[in-house]
């Protein structure tokens, strides 16, 4: 791949399809825009790479780069966080009502036309707190996108504001077919659709995106696939896209050592990340089944997290630990997107992986230790032998 290359731009390619994985709308003016330059001058070596690897298109403009990658599908882990289903499809009438706006208009008017949208759409809207916080959120998301710009004023439908569209910018988000499509659910299944490589671009594209693969998750042909080709397929993630791959019996874990490719960090240092890795020991501890994955039952799951607020009330944030149901729901939530942890009929399944983060602690933080008390006389000092 890189063989027409000095080490150094090999090293600047290699940087910026990194950059490009995880920021597929790379902004002069966004997050690492400094380095669009960079990508500009290597477009050609890096359309190549993602075509024929991944089978990802790539557009690349003075102003911007758009990597189209494929939909997630019917796999709902990951996304922008914070927001909620009704705050997507907010995203998707807000882009459905800015095509014919133009490149300016009052915050006012387009919350009107987005409701309208949404009216004609069949969707139910309620003017009420969670819909409010739905509908700004979805703003906010396409401003963190610079699609819209802040003219005047804020993004806040409780005020006004000037709102300025980036055209250019706008035409570039959707990666589905939306003529191809004659319902929304074809849509999603079009942009999930495999590269002209089928099995290979299929599984690659699991093997950059996801941070586990597990064989029992893939189709039949995806495995044997997979399974024939580990070692080539760790070499060149490490040489294309700097990532470390660990092969297992049950499947492949893909990890950045820098942690730049890493959306969702675990393990982390929020309540949830916490005692979502300090509940591992326990939900791990009874025999795995056949496929090496544990059952773990909700109400065993908030057993155990129950015992861990008791046993350290102080460590945690309150919102949490005064809602035990929503912290159950949380960790559950917290393992499902980090590839973990899978519903079932039996319960949720905590896959062999989970056994990789199983925390050693260090000692008992409940036991303290005695003083040493030494047994020398009371006038004792340090100074007693050199001031005698």
């Amino acid at each position: 791949m890189f063989d027409d290359l000095s080490e150094i731009d090999a090293a600047n390619v290699v940087r910026c399809a990194r950059t490009l994985l995880r920021r597929p709308l790379l902004r002069a003016d966004g997050p690492d825009g400094e380095l669009l330059t960079l990508v500009y001058r290597h477009r050609a070596t890096l359309q190549d790479l993602f075509a024929r690897l991944l089978g990802y298109r790539l557009v690349v403009e003075r102003r911007y780069a758009r990597l189209y990658k494929s939909g997630p599908g019917a796999d709902d882990s990951r996304g922008v966080l914070g927001m909620s289903p009704r705050g997507y499809a907010y995203v998707a009438l807000t882009m459905a009502v800015l095509t014919g706006i133009g490149r300016q208009t009052l915050l006012s008017r387009l919350v009107a036309d987005i409701r309208a949208a949404a009216v004609e759409a069949g969707i139910t809207v309620v003017d009420d707190v969670a819909d409010r916080r739905a509908l700004t959120a979805a703003l906010r998301h396409l401003v963190s996108l610079g699609v819209l710009h802040e003219t005047e004023g804020t993004v806040d439908v409780h005020a006004e504001a000037l709102i300025t569209i980036d055209t250019d910018l706008l035409g570039q988000l959707l990666t589905g077919p939306v003529a191809e499509a004659s319902s929304p659910s074809r849509l999603v299944e079009l942009a999930a659709r495999p590269g002209p490589r089928g099995v290979e671009h299929a599984v690659r594209r699991k093997l950059v995106e996801n941070p586990v693969v597990l064989y029992a998750d893939l189709a039949p042909e995806q495995a044997d696939w997979l399974r024939r080709n580990q070692r080539k397929e760790s070499a060149l993630l490490e040489t294309c896209f700097g990532l470390r791959t660990e092969c297992r019996a049950e499947g492949v874990l893909a990890a950045d050592p820098e942690d730049y490719l890493t959306d969702l960090y675990f393990p982390g240092t929020s309540t949830v990340a916490r005692i979502a890795l300090l509940a591992l020991p326990e939900l791990l501890s009874a025999e795995p089944r056949s496929d090496g994955r544990h059952v773990v039952a909700s109400p065993e799951l908030r057993s155990v997290c129950e015992r861990l607020v008791e046993d350290y009330p102080t460590a945690w944030s309150k919102q949490f630990t005064e809602d035990l149901d929503r912290l159950t729901d949380e960790v559950l939530e917290l393992l499902r997107r980090m590839g973990l942890a899978v519903s079932s009929e039996e319960g949720w399944l905590l896959n062999a992986a989970a056994h990789r983060w199983i925390p050693e602690p260090d000692g008992d933080p409940e036991r303290e230790v005695e003083p040493v008390v030494l047994d020398v006389p009371p006038s004792w000092s340090l100074f007693d032998e050199e001031t005698a």
